[in-house]
């Protein structure tokens, strides 16, 4: 037997030192109906809200606060199958229920949490971290979630379920992360796209994984409501964040993020948002450990928003008093052009319970923002810069305070967004004032010249 077989079939018998945790869909809004995870449903039927999956916390008190880190510190980046990946480490949190054989995973997870010293300290926030969810197997923190789903439709299609397929709409990182795992479950993926607002490295990721790939005339709203109609027939099993059970392996960054500093909770967590589930997410993940005693108080959430589309932000303004949608406009922030967010009223609990914060960023600032980080050896995408833009704004305003340690969770790898980088530099970019443009300069083969650029620019 190989070892790589071997590692998979010597599961850690501390996963069975505890009866499994009743794990089920149930209705956000509070109906009363449970449903099995393995069911292909999205929406409740009584009412139409979004479901969640609830795990009752009793069985999981069998374990103390103090085991459960014990537990998850000793997985934590080994190559033990599967309790390596960042995702599955946390198993009995996340699908307990799931069979070894069908567990889809690249480790994924485990990503490195950044002390951004020198930018913190520019900014006045000493005690600044990154959390880096781009350096993952396709680019973003979209792999987290997706582990899960195609791992449960693998078992659904091992148990005889009608899903021949999986299919998202996408605005880049959904699609890129969906087609990678059902290429490596073997199991069909089919991608819509906005045509024309992804970057073209998001576009040839699904297309090199043999996803059946539809770049659609409209934006990613439009892409989502045809993909909701594909998907009513229940041979084709919708992937998007609706679907709760990505919310499962994406809670696992806060818990992750505790976890590397040695348990204990920032006070501040910054993300990008686009269709809320990120943030929904991170907000259960922290809701658990609190439940389970593993910390004792919640961090403060902030939901960054580009202004361009910003349905979240007007909804914080006004109070949450009605969910406001909007046509979504161009913004470089492309992975979060979204008008009508499917997670709004998760993420409005996520922000009512931690005493969060939504704010925007313009397309200047997110810009700007962008270019700071990576003159400090950073390399954002634009989404990260969203997240930096509101940060530098809440350090002006005096709300984060100089003694806070505060996290910015980075969502994408910036050479996913290489487009961007390049016209900022060359400044091309569209409503953006290049304020750290550093071309490259063209020289003759002359070492004159060249020595004299080099004077040139050493002299600044």
């Amino acid at each position: 037997m190989s070892s790589a077989i071997e590692s998979k079939a010597n599961i850690d018998n501390q996963a069975s030192a505890i009866d499994h945790p009743t794990t089920y869909f149930r209705c956000i809004a509070g109906c009363s109906a449970q449903h099995s995870i393995f069911d292909v449903i999205y929406t409740c039927p009584a009412c139409g809200s979004l479901l969640e999956v609830h795990h009752e916390r009793e069985p999981l008190q069998k374990r103390s606060a103090a085991e459960w880190k014990t537990l998850f510190d000793s997985r934590a980046s080994t190559s033990k199958w599967p309790y390596g990946s960042g995702v599955w480490g946390m198993r009995e949190w996340v699908i307990p229920s799931l069979a070894d054989e069908n567990v889809v995973s690249m480790f994924e997870g485990n990503t490195n949490l950044f002390w951004a010293e020198r930018l913190g300290q520019q900014l006045g926030v000493p005690d600044l971290w990154i959390k880096l969810c781009g350096n993952s197997h396709t680019g973003s923190f979209k792999d987290l979630g997706m582990t899960v789903l195609v791992s449960v439709v693998k078992q659904m299609m091992a148990q005889g379920s009608t899903v021949k397929a999986v299919a998202c709409a996408s605005t880049g990182d959904t699609s890129a992360a969906l087609a990678a795992y059902a290429a490596y479950a073997g199991i069909p993926a089919v991608i819509f796209l906005p045509a024309g607002k992804v970057s073209t490295a998001q576009l040839i990721q699904p297309v090199a994984n043999g996803a059946h790939v539809l770049a659609l005339d409209t934006d990613f709203d439009g892409c989502m409501k045809i993909v909701q109609e594909v998907t009513k027939d229940n041979s084709i099993y919708l992937a998007n964040s609706m679907n709760s059970l990505r919310i499962e392996g994406q809670k696992t960054v806060g818990i992750e993020i505790v976890r590397q500093f040695d348990w204990a909770v920032p006070d501040w967590i910054i993300i990008p948002v686009g269709n809320l589930g990120n943030i929904s997410a991170l907000y259960k993940g922290f809701k658990l450990m609190m439940d389970l005693g593993l910390i004792s108080r919640m961090p403060r959430l902030v939901a960054a928003q580009a202004s361009q589309a910003n349905p979240f932000y007007e909804s914080f303004k006004n109070g949450f008093k009605a969910k406001v949608s909007i046509t979504a406009q161009d913004t470089l922030a492309n992975a979060i052009r979204i008008g009508n967010p499917v997670s709004y009223e998760k993420a409005i609990k996520a922000i009512a319970e931690t005493d969060g914060i939504v704010e925007q960023a313009t397309e200047n600032e997110l810009a700007a923002a962008a270019a700071h980080a990576d003159l400090t050896g950073m390399f954002t995408c634009p989404h990260t810069g969203v997240a930096l833009a509101v940060l530098t704004k809440l350090i002006q305003r005096g709300v984060i305070k100089s003694s806070d340690k505060t996290v910015v969770v980075s969502t994408a790898h910036g050479l996913k967004f290489t487009d961007f980088k390049v016209g900022y530099h060359e400044s091309t970019l569209h409503s953006v004032d290049s304020e750290h443009p550093n071309p490259a300069v063209h020289l003759p083969a002359d070492a004159d010249a060249v020595k004299a650029e080099i004077e040139k620019r050493l002299s600044v």
